[in-house]
């Protein structure tokens, strides 16, 4: 059995498991058992359970970081890049969303280093988002008289939120929802807007 294969095994059935019974009542037994793999095999990848929730979320966190500094890297315009991210953190939220749904009703089990960890990890996205916002404000495009935390706090708790009502298989796509919620996100932060809505 390849490696990918017991670590790709053993995601998919701790996720379906998690999702379906919750993390604490879900068994390192059941989990292996779902996977069709030995717990020695689980256990040469992920050393506890613990483990193995960190691993669901870190393969989303991985990913986007990676989008992030790939767009960021590209360059251009900095209200194209913003937009580029805010799509690209939806759609690659949505492609995660059973992983981050059985995350974000867990987190609070994982043990404080591993919590110390992802706040860590998130913290070092939003310091790179919120450096693209503090230049679209410098530039005149976004406004500045709302805290940029708060800002960029509106824009993730859309994206945090998603777990709870959307649905692949509903009418609208992850491309479209992104770019929808980018849209409104981008309007609500845009300078002119602000200054005419004040005039």
């Amino acid at each position: 059995m390849k490696e990918t294969s017991v670590v790709d095994d053993v995601m998919r059935a701790a996720v379906e498991l998690f999702a379906a019974n919750g993390y604490a009542n879900t068994s390192v037994q059941q989990v292996v058992e779902a996977a069709g793999v030995t717990k020695g095999a689980m256990y040469h990848y992920f050393q506890s359970k613990d483990d193995l929730l960190f691993g669901i979320y870190d393969r989303m966190l991985s990913l986007q970081k990676e989008h992030l500094d790939a767009i960021v890297a590209q360059g251009g315009p900095v209200g194209d890049v913003v937009r580029a991210v805010c799509i690209d953190v939806i759609e690659t939220s949505i492609d995660f969303l059973p992983e981050g749904t059985v995350f974000f009703r867990s987190m609070h089990m994982l043990t404080a280093p591993r919590q110390s960890e992802v706040t860590r990890r998130r913290r070092d996205y939003n310091d790179i988002f919120a450096s693209l916002i503090e230049q679209g404000q410098a530039e005149g495009l976004y406004r500045t008289d709302i805290p940029r935390a708060v800002l960029i706090a509106n824009f993730f708790a859309d994206v945090h939120y998603l777990s709870h009502w959307y649905s692949p298989e509903g009418p609208e796509g992850k491309t479209l929802l992104a770019e929808q919620l980018t849209d409104l996100f981008l309007t609500g932060i845009d300078a002119s807007a602000a200054k005419g809505a004040a005039s």
